[in-house]
This record gives C-alpha cells, structure tokens and sequence, in this order.
C-alpha cells in the first residue's frame, strides 16, 4: 500500500469508518488472534476476509470494515480476521490464519458450513497459500494478490515488503505461484489493470502457472474490489454469489 500521492490510487477505504461489528471472536490468546463478526443469512457461506498492509504492523482488519459491512448487508456473515504481522516471522502470520481458518466457523455459527476465503493484497497470498492446505475450504477469492512473491521481490513492490516479511526465508513454501493447486478448484482472482501497487501480472503468472479464474477490468484499481463505493464493488458481490450457488 503506497502513498496515493505517487501512485495515483484511491485510497480512502483505508480510512473511511464502519459501523462496530456485532461482536468480535478470538481465535487464539495473542491479542491479534482475534476477527470482527458481522452476522448475515445463515443459509450462506461464511466469508473469512483477510486484509492486506503488505504484512506490515501498522496495517490491520479496521480497513475491512466497510467491506464487510456492505457484504453483510448484501446477505453473508462475515469475519474479518486479524492475524500477527512480525517482520521477519511469517510463520506467525501463516500459522494464525491456519488457526483462524480451523477455528472461526465454529466459534461464528449464522452460515451454512461452506467457507470461502477472501484476501486483499498481502491477504490475497495469504488465502490463496491457506487454501492450499485446506481441503475444506469451499473457494478463495483474492483480491489485487500478491500472488507471485518472487516476482513481488524481484519489482520491489511495497518498499522491500517481500523480503521484509520473509526474512531469511527463501519464500518458496510460501509463494502461491509455486505450491500446488488449490484443492477445492474454486479460485477467482479480481485484478484491476490500473493497479500501480500490485501489478496485475502477479496474478497473470498464478494463473498460468496455478490455474483459476482471472477477473481483470481494465478501468480498476489496487482498492477497488475492496471498497463498496467503487464502481467495480459489484463484480466481487456477483463473484460470491455465484460461488454461493449449490450445484
């Protein structure tokens, strides 16, 4: 996440309040192990949403906020999960969203049993790294995603960000790009081609290598599937709708 002033994104979502969520869960004792709950229809998945900061401490879950609130009011139940961001230790990062993945849909009961993970940015690698070891899962829907972390490295995408949070990991387990399909098949990726923080061609090279569905709207930015106000909103409301059908 850059400075708008150099990139020319909209990012206003990473500031815009959201009415308190109905309660929040703890996953684990770390006071980062903790989502925001938002309860909707009951008859649908439950959507895990994994926000993004290139998994820096001072981005967390609040930017989620209106996201989760207009996905709530459009019928799901949400829960933005937050997770230990270290520099230098993203096995503490991957390890809570593994824990969080394992424990919310019991600990949140207003849905139907299926899960589908949504991650945006730095959390769209997350979701889609998660899914991998996650057959339960019903779909991963990522958003703007780091998708292909050599390559993030190699662009020097967010300052360094890469290699900042790998530390002295070679990265390779934890890159999308390089680990198996994911089980379940039901992967979407929405990907503006005006993103100037994530380029696009980080979910080019997933999906070429990885499989999966790739949305890319010429007109849409890094925000634009993450904050309800932009005019791209509706592409990921249809996304989870479909993926919501039962066959």
């Amino acid at each position: 996440m850059n400075d708008a002033s150099i990139t020319g994104e909209d990012e206003s979502i990473l500031t815009r309040p959201a009415p308190e969520p109905d309660h929040t869960a703890a996953y684990g004792e770390d006071p980062d192990q903790v989502a925001a709950v938002r309860l909707g229809d009951a008859t649908r998945p439950l959507l895990v949403i994994l926000h993004g900061g290139f998994w820096r401490p001072r981005y967390d879950r609040a930017y989620t906020g209106p996201m989760a609130e207009a996905l709530r009011a459009a019928g799901w139940t949400t829960v933005s999960a937050e997770y230990r961001r270290i520099p230098g230790d993203p096995g503490a990062t991957v390890a809570d969203v593994r824990a969080a993945l394992a424990a919310l849909p019991s600990l949140v009961t207003a849905h139907d049993g299926r899960v589908i993970v949504i991650g945006h940015s730095a959390g769209g690698q997350l979701a889609l790294h998660a899914a991998v070891n996650d057959p339960k899962l019903h779909a991963v829907v990522a958003l703007s995603p780091v998708a292909d972390l050599r390559r993030a490295e190699e662009l020097g995408l967010g300052g360094g960000a890469v290699r900042a949070f790998l530390g002295a990991s070679d990265g390779e387990a934890l890159d999308p790009a390089r680990l198996p399909p994911v089980p379940s098949g039901k992967v979407v990726l929405l990907h503006g081609r005006r993103d100037e923080t994530v380029p696009v061609e980080l979910s080019e090279a997933y999906v070429a290598r990885r499989g999966g569905e790739l949305i890319a709207p010429e007109d849409a930015h890094h925000y634009s599937f993450a904050d309800p106000r932009d005019p791209h909103w509706p592409v990921l409301t249809d996304t989870l709708s479909g993926l919501s059908r039962r066959a």
